[in-house]
């Protein structure tokens, strides 16, 4: 399980500093990541998880910093332990069951599929990662956060369309 924090009020994991903050990377123009985000955010009654999407100068440092390229937009990332010693990222189907195993209650059960080998997985993310622009739409530029969870998302107002949610 991933640590958390009793904060009321999260901060927004100023770059360079530790946090205890999961950060979920998305593809800030897929409409199914936004679905996810919003999904994560009707869900995560602790607040834990920050957000930001690939498109991001956050996303390009904390993905270079582990040898991946956000310009990839096909995959969803997961930082855990961000700026401290312990920092990992995981990728595609690992980065999902580790945000639904961490949502808890019912959201724990398809957690479960951990147990699959992670090639059968990553074949199934990589079929839905090919066809999300058609399934669920692309939007232009990456939309503005809902307002009451705007401290939630990590990157600057250049990072972000002024679509209110």
């Amino acid at each position: 399980m991933m640590r958390s924090t009793s904060s009321p009020h999260p901060d927004p994991l100023p770059a360079g500093e530790g946090t205890v903050h999961p950060v979920l990377f998305y593809d800030g123009v897929c409409g199914m990541c936004d679905r996810a985000v919003q999904f994560v955010l009707r869900h995560d009654r602790a607040a834990r998880f920050r957000f930001a999407s690939l498109q991001s100068d956050f996303a390009r440092a904390v993905l270079a910093r582990h040898g991946c390229q956000a310009g990839a937009l096909d995959t969803m990332y997961l930082l855990l332990g961000a700026g401290t010693a312990d920092e990992r990222l995981l990728s595609r189907s690992d980065a999902i069951l580790a945000i639904l195993g961490d949502l808890g209650g019912p959201w724990s059960v398809p957690a479960l599929a951990r147990v699959l080998p992670r090639s059968w997985r990553d074949r199934a993310y990589d079929v839905i990662a090919r066809n999300r622009y058609r399934w669920f739409g692309r939007y232009d530029q990456c939309a503005l956060p809902p307002a009451k969870a705007r401290e939630r998302f990590i990157g600057g107002a250049e990072d972000t369309l002024s679509v209110q949610r």
